[in-house]
């Protein structure tokens, strides 16, 4: 089992889920986090943790999801810099909040796998 980052952090990446991270798994992109799955202790402390419920156990992951998302976060998490610390929200994140803003449509698109700074 592992927690994943789905795509309700697009856009948004808050990263309070960061900070309370024991193992420091998260991995920063340019719009989105991911977790390492291979570095995720599941420990689930990360998960209550996030505005924009976007990280999930892989037991919760529905079969019929289009996006492998363990594959996804072990793919970006092995290209983006790690994270370790809390960062400020991106400047539009509580407009592309779904828990604020369920009418947000599809994020994927809007993905970039481009890497953030990290620490």
């Amino acid at each position: 089992m592992t927690f994943v980052v789905k795509e309700n952090c697009i856009k948004c990446k808050f990263t309070d889920c960061v900070e309370v991270c024991p193992v420091d798994c998260f991995y920063e992109g340019e719009n989105m986090l991911a977790i390492n799955p291979d570095e995720c202790i599941d420990c689930g402390v990360c998960e209550p943790e996030c505005p924009a419920e976007a990280i999930v156990s892989d037991a919760e992951l529905s079969p019929d999801d289009p996006v492998d998302w363990v594959a996804l976060n072990d793919r970006l998490s092995k290209q983006w810099p790690n994270l370790t610390k809390q960062l400020e929200k991106l400047p539009d994140a509580d407009k592309y909040n779904r828990v604020d803003n369920p009418d947000v449509p599809d994020k994927m698109a809007d993905l970039s796998e481009n890497p953030g700074k990290g620490d």
